[in-house]
């Protein structure tokens, strides 16, 4: 075979690392797989463990009990550790952005990947995965803390970039824009003055310091209040699957990539 497209990471993981993903994913994008004819999902650079690409395929079967998961890694040594477990609708297979797949994926994850590459790159990278999607697939690239307590992730189409999601426990951070160190590459050099991604992290902290009586009820009702004031300002969408009391109570917040982007 051709030689894998991409360079090796870090390969840092761990249990329920992308847990807050995983169950964003589920929620906002499960009718992508409901909808699927013969369900096929992409975890691309797991890293040096099975573990979340199995933790992946054990969440999206309560949707799909049919659906199949296919963990890829550019490293040989880790595609042969994670083959023993392997099982009915789960395999690991050697490969990197050219996704080596037998038919266009539904839905692409891709955590903590782009991380080391350059803005360009990465954009370039986003184009090659989302070309690569079935019609009316998605990709979720991201990134992640080491423990997976504080997320930024982008959810792409086949035209591009769509939505941008913040994911946080309440008490892993002290105000948001401490989420700005997980941002996608796209965005992250950009949370300077003048750019859209500053002033909406600028905001968000504004919201979340005026908030701060709600604090005596607890974290999640400064959140709420946090992000009802934001989106006096900001078009954050107010229903489900993406907006809503039900997202914004795990500590999430999805707004449109074009608010940003």
């Amino acid at each position: 075979m051709a030689k894998p497209v991409g360079a090796i990471t870090r390969g840092t993981t761990g249990y329920n690392r992308l847990r807050r993903a995983d169950r964003w994913l589920a929620a906002v994008h499960g009718r992508v797989l409901r909808a699927a004819a013969r369900p096929l999902v992409v975890d691309l650079g797991y890293g040096a463990s099975h573990t979340t690409t199995l933790e992946l395929h054990t969440r999206l079967r309560r949707i799909r009990p049919d659906v199949e998961v296919v963990g890829i890694e550019i490293d040989p040594a880790r595609v042969a550790l994670a083959k023993p477990y392997e099982r009915e609708g789960l395999s690991f297979r050697l490969g990197g952005f050219e996704l080596p797949v037998t038919r266009p994926p539904d839905i692409v994850r891709a955590f903590n990947v782009l991380r080391q590459y350059g803005e360009a790159e990465a954009w370039h990278y986003w184009q090659v995965l989302t070309k690569s999607l079935a019609p009316g697939g998605v990709l979720v690239e991201g990134t992640c803390s080491e423990v997976g307590h504080r997320a930024v992730w982008v959810a792409l189409d086949r035209d591009g970039p769509d939505t941008l999601t913040f994911s946080a426990r309440f008490d892993a951070f002290e105000r948001p824009s401490d989420l700005a160190d997980r941002l996608p590459k796209t965005l992250i050099h950009r949370n300077v003055p003048g750019e859209r991604i500053h002033a909406f992290l600028k905001d968000f902290d504004h919201a979340w310091a005026v908030s701060a009586p709600y604090g005596a009820h607890g974290a999640r009702q400064r959140w709420l209040a946090a992000v009802a004031r934001l989106s006096a300002t900001w078009p954050i969408p107010q229903h489900a699957p993406l907006g809503g009391r039900a997202r914004w109570r795990l500590g999430e917040l999805t707004i449109p990539w074009s608010a940003v982007g």
